[in-house]
């Protein structure tokens, strides 16, 4: 099989929503799909095509399917518009699939944004989630996950596409990428010191221990990167995101600890990597809505542990002020950190509503906390300022949630990202704070950063965001007290505040290989 240019990282996708188009599978299991039957809007006839014809528009044309027909009728234009669709990339960055056998909200999430794509009917008894990664698997071993290459991978000879529902969701997202597009358009990228991005001059050491905590049935393991001399005694605490692990964020930690600082990036056991293979093998049902609640608990978990001693850090690291960072669900965690109350108010309101035009895949995860949204405000006053990278939010955090905040945040979204995309889950929700609150918080739009390239593992050393990430944790301590967000504050990053004309962006495209 071809080298899979995915990993779990971040919020990974829980189902194969993203294919779009809710397909309806012949009963064979031997057989590969051959063929798709299009359900068009406002009529009553559906149109055939054999997959072989989407592959280009001139394959289209020479086809005898009727929607080759009704392509050769419109000299084409139909033809470049299906091509279109189903050769155009699919935000599904990881073969992470949930068990249909399982039951909880998060799954029940999952299956209602599939069905507002068309539905899910007629697949083969049984159909596992090891079949789906099966699938998936074939398909990424042709190259670049598209729907013509995972509906080649499917069973059986015909799927059911309702036409309607994809060019919705399709169109939805770009409307949802466009806020940033716009952004991108008007102005450069902020300039940023060359000296941030190399490599400090001290020498670093990493080592993974174990602390014993009291709401969980095992020990919470913990990553420790940090110098091996000339420490500044300055703590720096890292979340990882859904089905993911402290490995995918290292990078950022050995930047950082280059420079001085000490990085502890705790593993969280209920939605990790070795939860998700639990999940995929039908020994764990998927994160429960606890972990919510048990998340912030494992980062606060870590500074006491060091504040006690432990995990053999040297005498004098500096427990009261901590800057916290994260990515995806991660982030999410270090916001409630910062004093962001999760809410179930927008939950109720919006969860069940498949075609609002905001929704978006990372809804998934947000709507399956709504039974533990308003038990979950955990606030740690050590934490002074935090780094948020592709949170889920918009749901979750109310309105005005940036008025209890008592930590300075620096958000992060990339332009490309379809999961946790900028328009509604960064750029929105953070102007509407900037009018209600201001605080000096600052949004970093990150040009070619998607929902799974901003991070770095340890060989690489910190990624296309390892400058961003040291400046505005150098600036956070720089300020010392004044660190502490209120109205008409200064901003750490250079321009100041959140609102449209004063995003910074940065360009780190050249950075991602």
């Amino acid at each position: 099989m071809a080298q899979r240019r995915f990993k779990p990282a971040g919020i990974a996708l829980l189902t194969v929503a993203a294919m779009g188009g809710g397909l309806a599978f012949a009963p064979s299991r031997t057989q590969a799909l051959e063929r798709v039957q299009m359900r068009l809007p406002l009529l009553e006839t559906d149109f055939t095509v054999e997959l072989n014809e989407l592959s280009n528009p001139a394959s289209l044309l020479a086809g005898n399917s009727d929607l080759a027909e009704l392509d050769r009728a419109t000299d084409g234009a139909v033809g470049r518009k299906f091509v279109e669709l189903f050769n155009a990339p699919l935000p599904l960055q990881v073969t992470a699939v949930v068990d249909t056998s399982a039951s909880s909200p998060l799954l029940n999430q999952a299956l209602l944004l599939v069905s507002a794509l068309g539905g899910i009917d007629g697949l083969p008894e049984p159909f596992t989630g090891e079949d789906l990664s099966r699938v998936l698997d074939q398909a990424a071993a042709q190259g670049p996950l598209t729907m013509l290459t995972v509906l080649r991978a499917l069973p059986g000879r015909t799927a059911t596409i309702d036409l309607g529902r994809a060019v919705f969701a399709v169109q939805r997202l770009a409307r949802q990428q466009r806020p940033a597009d716009t952004l991108l358009a008007s102005r450069p990228a902020a300039g940023e010191d060359p000296a941030l991005r190399g490599q400090g001059p001290l020498a670093i050491q990493r080592a993974e221990l174990t602390t014993p905590i009291s709401y969980r049935p095992e020990p919470l393991s913990v990553v420790v990167i940090r110098p091996t001399t000339g420490a500044n005694n300055r703590l720096v605490v890292i979340s990882h995101g859904l089905w993911d692990g402290p490995e995918s964020f290292e990078g950022w930690g050995r930047h950082l600890a280059s420079h001085g600082y000490t990085v502890l990036l705790p593993r969280h056991p209920g939605s990790d990597r070795q939860q998700q293979s639990a999940m995929l093998s039908g020994k764990a049902p998927p994160p429960g809505p606890e972990e919510l609640r048990l998340r912030p608990l494992d980062v606060s978990a870590v500074i006491d542990a060091a504040a006690a001693g432990g995990l053999g850090l040297p005498p004098g690291i500096r427990t009261d002020s901590v800057v916290a960072m994260g990515q995806s669900w991660g982030a999410t965690t270090v916001l409630q950190l910062a004093g962001a109350k999760p809410s179930d108010i927008l939950l109720s309101k919006f969860c069940n509503d498949p075609f609002d035009p905001a929704r978006n895949l990372s809804w998934v995860l947000q709507c399956s906390f709504l039974t533990s949204a308003n038990t979950a405000a955990l606030a740690d006053p050590r934490i002074k300022a935090v780094v948020a990278v592709s949170p889920p939010m918009s749901l979750l955090f109310a309105a005005g949630a940036a008025q209890s905040v008592s930590s300075r945040v620096l958000l992060v979204s990339g332009s490309r990202d379809w999961v946790v995309p900028a328009g509604p889950e960064a750029i929105t929700p953070m102007t509407l704070e900037a009018r209600n609150a201001g605080g000096g918080h600052s949004l970093v739009l990150a040009k070619g950063g998607d929902h799974f390239n901003l991070g770095s593992t340890y060989d690489v050393g910190g990624g296309a965001l390892r400058g961003l990430i040291l400046a505005w944790t150098n600036a956070a301590y720089a300020a010392g007290p004044e660190v502490a967000p209120r109205p008409g504050a200064p901003g750490l990053l250079p321009p100041d505040g959140w609102g449209d004309s004063a995003i910074p962006l940065v360009d780190v495209s050249g950075a991602l290989r």
